[in-house]
């Protein structure tokens, strides 16, 4: 059933990183509600993929926008191109990341900061255009997808870490400045192993591409997630059984976490496909790997 908008026509909605793995499986579901959607990622040929599966899952309206979120003009333009066209902006779902392996001194500087800037500058760079559409209208709603690694770290993975802690800080203050605004909610969710590309087309100087330690959630099933808090707005959601354990354990018993983490990512995080250093998606879309799913078994 439509989620409809203040109005009762359909909901429209912008997602970033809808070119693959859970923004492309969210878009899919929005659509599933018939809600009118703008698609944004680096990438055309992948985003127009994505729309045609979001077409056939009933959209009322898709749009395809080529940005990167570092693009502080180009993000501008989509956004207000998206409201021109839809007359309002309801929900933001970000989801764009990209992702690099290896030991800190070995990630040159230029993927580690990319891939930091991708999390901590893109979201700054949405929030500042989405969040003055909201407070014009008196509201709306903007989920940012964070990660179990917002809350803990683990070696040869520091970049997305790092990434992913800046992100959270930046999403609470968010959430802290729009409390006079009870029309705006900003939303926090934290994936843990999700069953999406991410994990082989990320930079690598670890000897081997990743993958998504279990137990691996399938996107769709983050994109519901994603959906039920647009239908009840919460602040921070785990989608990840074992996100409170796992998080828990870095809290309360650092040593034994920190002596178990490499072996254990060894064994469950890498997946043992050998690759020569690689740059992977970080610096540009890369069509031929992007898609909804990966190549594992997610619940």
């Amino acid at each position: 059933m439509p989620i409809p908008d203040s109005d009762g026509s359909p909901l429209t909605a912008l997602i970033t990183g809808a070119s693959s793995g859970i923004g492309r499986a969210t878009a899919v579901q929005l659509a599933g509600r018939g809600a009118r959607l703008a698609l944004v990622a680096r990438g055309r040929e992948s985003l127009e993929a994505a729309a045609a599966e979001v077409r056939a899952a009933g959209a009322a309206t898709v749009t395809v926008c080529p940005a990167d979120v570092l693009d502080e003009d180009a993000f501008a333009a989509v956004v207000s191109a998206a409201v021109a066209e839809f007359g309002r902006l309801d929900v933001v779902v970000h989801s764009a990341q990209v992702m690099a392996y290896g030991r800190m001194e070995e990630v040159p500087k230029q993927v580690y900061e990319r891939v930091v800037d991708t999390a901590l500058h893109g979201t700054a760079t949405v929030a500042r255009h989405v969040l003055p559409v909201f407070r014009r209208q008196g509201g709306g709603h903007l989920v940012v997808v964070n990660s179990l690694l917002g809350n803990v770290t683990t070696p040869l993975m520091g970049p997305y870490a790092v990434a992913k802690w800046g992100q959270l800080a930046l999403a609470r203050v968010l959430q802290q400045e729009t409390r006079d605004e009870p029309g705006i909610s900003v939303s926090i969710v934290q994936p843990g192993g999700v069953n999406t590309p991410i994990y082989y087309q990320g930079a690598s100087w670890a000897g081997s591409t990743g993958r998504p330690p279990p137990p691996v959630y399938s996107p769709q099933r983050v994109a519901r997630r994603i959906l039920s808090t647009l239908d009840r707005p919460r602040r921070v959601v785990q989608a990840g059984v074992l996100n409170h354990v796992v998080t828990a354990g870095f809290r309360l018993l650092p040593g034994v976490y920190d002596v178990l983490v490499e072996p254990l990512l060894q064994r469950l995080a890498l997946s043992g496909d050998r690759v020569e250093p690689t740059e992977g998606n970080v610096f540009r879309s890369r069509p031929a790997g992007n898609a909804t799913e990966g190549r594992w078994r997610g619940i």
